[in-house]
């Protein structure tokens, strides 16, 4: 007679549970102590199913930093990749026939910043608009962005900052973007970027961006020196033509044509005279 196996499985609805990287977590299996005849698996799920926990043994990496507590695993020096969902899975022999129980936990690890990557304009036109942009992929959760300009922090609305500052920059702290509307000579300063979450910080080393006024008066002179050269092309155009140099050039020109046109001719009469000789 075949025996069913029956048992549980605990709710979807259970909390995560939460860990620093590098600090150590127990993964909770909610089943009694264990007994000489019960069998214990762990697994961790995804797109491939691995071992954690096999035949009375840790798996993997977790023979070194990982150890048993009755059912339930002590993670010694958890690492990002750690998290995930894992399933303990207890089969215990009974009268009934095998009894088997399964309780699921999620693990999420909390990572600090990495230092951000900032770009900052090393130069710029006041009067324009200027992005000065700030990122950073391995914190979990996702940090929050605070800028920097010498040093003193950026109040998140400039309308409220100091006389000495720009008013009209805009800083989004989610996606680390700070902009300033239309720059000024008195945004030039030395600018970095913190990102921080809830586990830790790190900022960006500081780059310079100078501001400096449009020189019209460079461009005024510019454009006059452009104009004089033109002018003076084209008085050099107009003296070379009273001169006569172009026309004494096509003269040439037409002389040499005429003069090739003569010696073929010669040529062709020589080659027929032969021809019919």
């Amino acid at each position: 007679m075949d025996h069913k196996a029956y048992g549980f499985s605990s709710p979807k609805d259970h909390q995560p549970v939460t860990a620093v990287e590098f600090e150590e977590v127990i993964l909770y299996c909610k089943y009694p102590k264990k007994t000489l005849s019960s069998r214990l698996e762990w697994k961790k799920l995804g797109n491939t199913i691995s071992l954690v926990y096999f035949q009375h043994a840790l798996q993997g990496d977790f023979k070194d930093r990982a150890e048993m507590i009755d059912f339930s695993i002590r993670i010694k020096n958890v690492t990002r990749n750690d998290a995930g969902q894992y399933r303990c899975e207890v089969n215990v022999p009974s009268e009934q026939g095998p009894n088997l129980k399964e309780d699921m936990v999620t693990l999420e690890v909390l990572v600090a910043p990495a230092v951000p990557s900032c770009e900052v304009p090393t130069s710029a036109l006041s009067g324009t608009v200027v992005e000065l942009r700030c990122q950073e992929k391995e914190g979990n959760p996702a940090p929050e962005y605070t800028w920097f300009k010498d040093g003193i922090r950026l109040l998140d609305n400039s309308k409220l900052g100091s006389q000495s500052t720009n008013s009209s920059y805009t800083m989004n702290t989610k996606s680390g973007i700070l902009q300033f509307n239309t720059v000024s000579k008195l945004d030039s300063g030395e600018y970095s970027c913190e990102a921080r979450n809830p586990i830790g910080y790190r900022r960006c080393p500081g780059k310079q961006m100078q501001v400096d006024d449009l020189n019209v008066s460079g461009i005024i002179a510019a454009v006059v020196v452009v104009a004089l050269v033109i002018s003076v092309c084209g008085l050099g155009v107009c003296y070379a033509q009273r001169k006569g140099y172009f026309s004494k050039e096509t003269s040439f020109q037409k002389n040499s044509s005429t003069s090739k046109a003569t010696t073929m001719s010669e040529n062709d009469f020589k080659h027929t005279k032969s021809f019919i000789i």
